[in-house]
């Protein structure tokens, strides 16, 4: 062959490499599979309470029982653990129907911000049994065991500064224990009217019109044929 005819010349690359004129398919890599996403944390207290060495309760949540005296140490390991205290409740439980180890629970809603796990700690208490405060381990509860001391009649040692939070200082008795009279009383306003339980209960359940001078039928919808009064300035006489 001759090497200076034209056509059997083949073209030239940039390199000076010989090209060749049948083209070659790119390989393609096939796209790698997407990881899996890692597994949600899972919420299942029952191993920690067994870590802690609690007693899990049979109740609706996960409940683990606590003596007063080992309270402060369960509360400590949760917090550890990264849990916080949300809620602190007291129950009496004179009157349920069916028999309790002692008469008053407090339950500590406890959970976990950040894989969302809640135990519920439960102390069983009889009448004028005290509890040790939570407050040094969480200052959350410093209102919520203020709150069962108002309504429960539950002391906590430790606590600085237990006192009432939501009702008189003089009121005697406790109003969430099951023995706490339901009488009811006219309650006095500043200006010196009263307002009578009785009177302004007919006037919500639409009876009459009550104290307030609404009738019960229109906040249910009801009644829109009737216009209720206009409230004279300064409130009922």
């Amino acid at each position: 062959m001759d090497p200076l005819k034209p056509g059997d010349a083949k073209p030239m690359g940039r390199e000076g490499v010989a090209q060749s004129s049948t083209s070659v398919a790119p390989v393609v890599t096939p796209a790698a599979a997407p990881a899996p996403a890692p597994a949600a944390p899972s919420r299942d207290v029952t191993p920690l309470i067994a870590e802690l060495g609690l007693t899990e309760d049979h109740a609706a949540e996960p409940t683990a029982l606590v003596t007063p005296g080992d309270l402060l140490r369960a509360a400590q390991a949760l917090k550890d653990h990264g849990f916080m205290l949300m809620d602190t409740v007291g129950i009496d439980y004179s009157t349920y129907t069916e028999a309790r180890p002692k008469r008053f629970a407090v339950l500590h809603n406890i959970y976990h911000p950040r894989d969302h796990r809640r135990v519920f700690l439960r102390v069983w208490l009889d009448d004028g049994e005290v509890l040790p405060s939570l407050y040094p381990i969480w200052r959350a509860a410093n209102y919520l065991e203020r709150e069962v001391y108002d309504l429960m009649g539950v002391t906590f040692t430790g606590h600085p500064d237990l006192r009432k939070v939501l009702t008189p200082d003089d009121l005697e008795g406790h109003p969430l224990r099951k023995d706490f009279p339901l009488g009811e009383t006219p309650t006095l306003f500043r200006d010196g009217r009263h307002l009578d339980p009785a009177a302004f209960r007919a006037g919500l359940t639409g009876r009459d019109a009550g104290l307030t001078g609404y009738r019960g039928e229109l906040r249910r919808g009801r009644g829109e044929d009737r216009l209720p009064p206009v409230m004279p300035e300064g409130g009922p006489k």
